[in-house]
C-alpha cells in the first residue's frame, strides 16, 4: 500500500493542490482524492507522471508507492 501521508507532505511541500495531482495524471478532483485517501489506487502510469511532476528521487518513488 502507498505511503499516502509522505505524498501528501511532498505534495504540501511542493505547493501542489489536489486539483494540480488531478491534472497531472488526468482525472477529476474527486478521483484524485478518492486515490490520495486510499479508496482507490494509482496506476503505475499515473505513478510515475506524479513523481516526474514533483521531482521525486528513486528512493521517494520507492518510499512512496512501494510502500
Amino acid at each position: 500500500m502507498p505511503n499516502l501521508d509522505k505524498l501528501k507532505g511532498v505534495m504540501v511541500e511542493k505547493g501542489k493542490t489536489y486539483a494540480d495531482g488531478a491534472r497531472i495524471i488526468g482525472c477529476s478532483i474527486a478521483s484524485f482524492s478518492a486515490k490520495m485517501n486510499g479508496k482507490s489506487n494509482f496506476t503505475v502510469p499515473e505513478a510515475n507522471d506524479l513523481s516526474n511532476a514533483l521531482g521525486l528521487s528513486k528512493e521517494e518513488r520507492a518510499d512512496i508507492f512501494l510502500a
